[in-house]
This record gives C-alpha cells, sequence and structure tokens, in this order.
C-alpha cells in the first residue's frame, strides 16, 4: 500500500451511508475486522443498552434478550461494547474480584442470523433460538448453548474448544472440522449432526443422542460417550484411542476403519438394535483393546453382512452385481478379522461363531462369481461338519450313509438280517472289504461295498481335514 492510501486510511470518515463496503474499510481501521454491518442506529442502540442492563436470573427465566430478535449487526454491536469491558486480569480494580460477566445472549432469537468470524469467545447462548443459524470460522470458546436451540446451524471449522452445549438441540447441525476438545455435550440432542473430521478430545457426550449422526474421521480420542446413542451414526476412520464407549448404544453405528487402542473401553456397550442393526465393523483397527466386556452372544450376524443383504443402497437404488460381491467380501473379511481378535483374548465360542459366518459368507461369493465348482464344495464341506465347526454333522453324515447303505444291501440281500447288513455297511465304510460268505466280487452288493467304499474314504478324508484346520489352524 502506497504512503497516499495510508493517508486516506488514516482519516477515512465515518460513514453516513449503508454501504457495506465503506463500513467493512471503516471498521478495519478501528481494529475491528470481524465487523461487516453498518453500525445499528441510536435508537437501536438504546434500546439494545436497556435490555442489556437487565440482571439475568436463571431460575426465574429473567434473560436480557429472552425471545427478542436479534440480526448480525446487534450483535456486533453488543459484542463491540463487550469488548470496551476491561480485560479479566483488571477486572478487580473495578469490581473487587468479581468475575467479568459475559456476553449474554441468554434466549435471544438469532434465527438464520450469519454470526460467522465473530469473537464470541465465553459468550452466553442459553437457551437461544439459533436454529439454522450460521457461525463458520467463529471463536466461540467455552460459549455456552445449554438448551439452546441449534438445530441445522453451521459451526463449521469453529473454534468450540470448551463449549457447554449440555441439553442443545443440534440436530442435523453442520460441525464439519468444528474443534469441540474438552467442549460439554451431557445429554444433548445431535441426531443426523455432520461432524465430519470435527476434533472431539476430552469431549464429554454422555447420554447425548447422536442417531445418525456423521463423526467420519472425527478425532474423539478420550472423548467421554458413557450410555450415548450412536444407533445409525457414522464413525468411518474415527480416532477412539482411550475413548470410553462404556454402555453406549452402536446398533447400526459404522465403525468401519475406525482407531482403537488398549485404553479404549467397550464395556457393557449395545452392539445391536431393533431398528438398526448391528454395529459394522469392517478394517477396524483393534490395537488390543479388550472386547471381554462386551456380550457377544447378542451379535448374530454382524451390520456388514446385513449391509451386503439389501439389494438396494440407503437412497433407493439397486446394487449392481460387483458391489453386491464387494460388500459380501467385506463383510467376510470383517467376521474373519474379528474372529482373530475374540481368538486372541480367549473368547473361542465367539470367535468360532463368526469364523463360521466367514466361510458362509465366502461360499456365497463363490456362487455370485459363479465359481461353481468350488461353491458345490464350499456347501459339501458345510453340511459334513460345518468347516470343523458343527463336527456333530460329520457323526450325522455317517450315520445316514451307514444306514442308507445297509439298507441297500438289506434290499440285494434278501438273506441278510438287518443287523448283518449294518455290520457289512460299516465294514465296507472303513475299506475293509466285504465278506465272501455273503456275496462275490461280482455281485451288486460287491459292487455298492466298492462305491461305499469310496464314499468312506472321502468323507474321512474331509472330516479330518476340516477338524485340523479348527483346531489347529493349519
Amino acid at each position: 500500500m502506497s504512503d497516499q492510501d495510508n493517508g486516506q486510511l488514516a482519516t477515512l470518515q465515518r460513514p453516513t451511508t449503508d454501504n457495506r463496503e465503506d463500513w467493512q474499510a471503516y471498521w478495519k481501521q478501528q481494529k475491528q475486522p470481524w465487523r461487516t454491518e453498518p453500525e445499528i442506529d441510536i435508537e437501536r442502540q438504546k434500546y439494545l443498552s436497556e435490555r442489556n442492563a437487565t440482571v439475568p436470573d436463571i431460575g426465574q427465566g429473567i434473560y436480557p434478550f429472552k425471545n427478542i430478535k436479534l440480526d448480525r449487526a446487534d450483535v456486533e454491536w453488543l459484542l463491540a461494547k463487550h469488548q470496551q469491558l476491561p480485560k479479566e486480569e483488571d477486572w478487580w480494580i473495578y469490581k473487587r474480584w468479581q468475575p467479568r460477566p459475559h456476553l449474554n445472549l441468554q434466549g435471544a432469537n438469532l434465527y438464520r442470523v450469519n454470526l460467522s468470524g465473530l469473537p464470541l469467545e465465553s459468550a452466553d447462548f442459553r437457551e437461544a433460538l439459533l436454529e439454522a443459524a450460521i457461525i463458520a470460522e467463529a471463536n466461540l470458546k467455552m460459549a455456552v448453548f445449554c438448551d439452546a436451540h441449534l438445530e441445522r446451524a453451521t459451526f463449521r471449522e469453529t473454534n468450540l474448544q470448551g463449549a457447554n452445549f449440555s441439553g442443545a438441540h443440534a440436530e442435523r447441525a453442520g460441525l464439519e472440522s468444528a474443534n469441540l476438545d474438552g467442549a460439554m455435550l451431557v445429554s444433548s440432542y445431535l441426531e443426523e449432526a455432520y461432524l465430519y473430521n470435527a476434533s472431539l478430545n476430552r469431549a464429554n457426550l454422555a447420554k447425548a443422542n447422536l442417531v445418525r449422526a456423521n463423526l467420519g474421521a472425527a478425532h474423539l480420542e478420550a472423548a467421554y460417550f458413557y450410555d450415548a446413542h450412536l444407533e445409525g451414526a457414522s464413525l468411518r476412520y474415527a480416532h477412539l484411542e482411550r475413548t470410553n464407549l462404556g454402555g453406549a448404544h452402536l446398533g447400526g453405528c459404522d465403525l468401519s476403519g475406525a482407531f482403537f487402542s488398549s485404553a479404549t473401553s467397550l464395556d457393557k456397550a449395545s452392539l445391536t438394535d431393533r431398528n438398526y442393526g448391528c454395529v459394522l465393523l469392517s478394517q477396524v483397527h483393534w490395537e488390543q483393546v479388550d472386547l471381554s466386556g462386551i456380550d457377544w452372544s447378542q451379535v448374530s450376524v454382524l451390520g456388514d453382512e446385513q449391509e451386503a443383504d439389501r439389494p438396494v443402497t440407503k437412497d433407493g437404488k439397486t446394487k449392481s452385481p460387483a458391489i453386491r460381491v464387494a460388500e459380501y467380501q467385506i463383510a467376510m473379511r470383517a467376521n474373519r478379522q474379528l474372529s482373530i481378535v475374540l481368538q486372541a483374548q480367549g473368547l473361542n465360542e465367539d470367535a468360532a461363531r463368526l469364523a463360521y459366518r466367514a466361510q458362509k459368507l465366502q461360499r456365497i461369493v463363490l456362487r455370485k462369481q459363479k465359481r461353481f465348482g468350488q461353491y458345490i464344495f464350499s456347501l459339501f464341506l458345510d453340511l459334513l461338519t460345518g468347516y470343523g465347526y458343527k463336527p456333530l454333522r460329520g457323526f450325522i453324515t455317517y450315520a445316514v450313509a451307514i444306514s442308507l447303505f445297509a439298507l441297500i444291501y438289506f434290499l440285494l440281500g434278501p438273506h441278510l438280517a438287518w443287523n448283518e447288513a449294518i455290520v457289512i455297511s460299516m465294514t465296507a465304510f472303513h475299506g475293509r472289504g466285504f465278506f465272501p460268505e455273503q456275496f462275490k466280487p461280482g455281485d451288486p452288493q460287491a459292487l455298492v461295498a466298492a462305491f461305499e467304499a469310496f464314499v468312506g474314504l472321502l468323507i474321512e478324508v474331509t472330516f479330518i481335514a476340516t477338524l485340523t484346520q479348527r483346531l489347529f489352524g493349519k
């Protein structure tokens, strides 16, 4: 900027019109660059001064601006007056150690007002109406929003460190990339709120309603979610190291790619919900998180498999065959990965159940990929021993095979008693040959015995192989 321009700026006079560009240049000269609106008139200033002098009484619901409609120009003027008060460290000189008052906007009507960029640190918005307000890139550190209405409000990239949202209604609010470190969100309502990439380190969200909220890639380290409702919420790739999710309701919550740590608490967390289904757990970074405090018996099918079973997307579009295959592969890996983690922590029964689900999902993938040979063999392994996880099926198969062939021997040899037919069947099944006094190699019974020996060999080898893989992981 030239010396001539500097001289013009230094002599800039107070605008006499409502031209916003002139006022913005003037406010910048006055070292108030956050002000963008023409200053309110004298009558409005007097009215706001009188209201601001009202002594608030929270118990009686008396607030200076309760139910009064304010716009950005009003808030800018009130904020400028508030900044003229002595600083916190000097306030005691004037008021004998009394705390410096905050900008009090309790109960004010700020519906759809744009407050972006304003330095509203420690401002009190208790019970205020901020529905659909725009407060992007503002400084609201330690601000109070208790019981305020923030539905559809936008706080994108706003500093909300230590802010108090207890009991606030912030349904569908936009908090993308907002800094909520240390914020208090106890019993708040954040249903369908958008908190993608937000930072909520050490935030307290106990009993908060975050149903269908988007917390994807959010930083939630050491946050407190005890008994919070996260049904249907998205925490994809969220950082949950040292986070307390004890007692949290996670039915239908998408935790795909989330980051846990050994200090993360999932004690008594609920993973299923009647309306939202089960939690999604593909590609989770478990990092030795303790899973023993969860009742895994409630988990019959992971949410990843439930999602793969749906023929349409959430917006009602039919899924392509390639997408269906990819989703079943994701569900297979989610079950297999979780099974390994549970097995390492000694939760063998739950691990076996999930490993069995993974095998069934793999069979679905084979069928959808039209690899019918492998599909039929996989189906045979399932029917025979449940891939080694259901050995009782092997004994049932054995009994059925012996009985079936014994019946054939009995029908082909009328002179045989039923118990003799069973003995011959068992002997042939295990490859011990046949009894020459009963029939000769050229007889039909001999051909049946040879075929039974082959079937018996196939069943025995498969039974041993699946059990070996099940018991020894080989």
